[in-house]
């Protein structure tokens, strides 16, 4: 029993070191190229989906893709970083903000699911939830970020709450492009400075 007590103490420990832990495994370069993959799906939409209310299938297949690519360059390189420098906190603190992030992702898909199946009618409402949803993500695992990523969580709920407001035009390519281009490179400069420069220190 002691040792068993033992063990639940550390694991104990180990958690809230994750909680406290700055998430260093997520980096600048993954996050700015979701920034560009943004970007490029705008102007893919803008060439080849010109009425997304009449082709949702398409729309969704394009921005539901690029965020699936852009998640999938992310979590590469936090497992790679994990695996790198062998650190059990790091990977406690990743799982921690998956975590953290995972019910914004579920309620994302949930809810786009919904308005697809049951009330196509209703797409121009997906970028303003998606941009809220994520944006609520960022500010859920914002302790894991430095402290200027909060802004970031911000800025999401913002932009999505100005896209609900727009109705129709929230289907414009750019009302979903620019406000994801501009989040993440916003949260690439700020992941740079605070993690990645010569001898920065994450701000507690």
């Amino acid at each position: 029993m002691e040792l068993r007590d033992a063990f639940d103490q550390i694991h104990a420990i180990r958690i809230q070191l994750a909680r406290t832990e700055r998430l260093r495994s997520l980096r600048a370069v993954p996050v700015a190229f979701s920034a560009v993959l943004a970007l490029s799906a705008g102007a893919a939409q803008a060439l080849w989906i010109q009425e997304p209310a009449a082709q949702p299938l398409r729309y969704l297949l394009l921005w539901v893709g690029a965020a699936a690519i852009s998640a999938l360059a992310a979590v590469m390189e936090m497992v790679h970083r994990v695996r790198s420098q062998r650190l059990h906190v790091g990977a406690d603190a990743a799982r921690h903000a998956w975590a953290q992030f995972a019910p914004s992702c579920i309620a994302g898909a949930l809810l786009t699911t919904f308005v697809v199946a049951r009330v196509p009618d209703l797409l121009w409402l997906l970028p303003g939830l998606w941009q809220m949803l994520f944006g609520l993500g960022n500010l859920a695992a914002h302790r894991l970020l430095p402290r200027p990523a909060i802004v970031i969580g911000a800025g999401y709920v913002a932009a999505g709450s100005m896209a609900l407001w727009l109705q129709q035009d929230a289907l414009s390519p750019w009302a979903m492009a620019i406000p994801f281009a501009l989040g993440q490179a916003g949260l690439a400069a700020i992941l740079w400075w605070h993690l990645e420069r010569a001898g920065a220190e994450v701000t507690a």
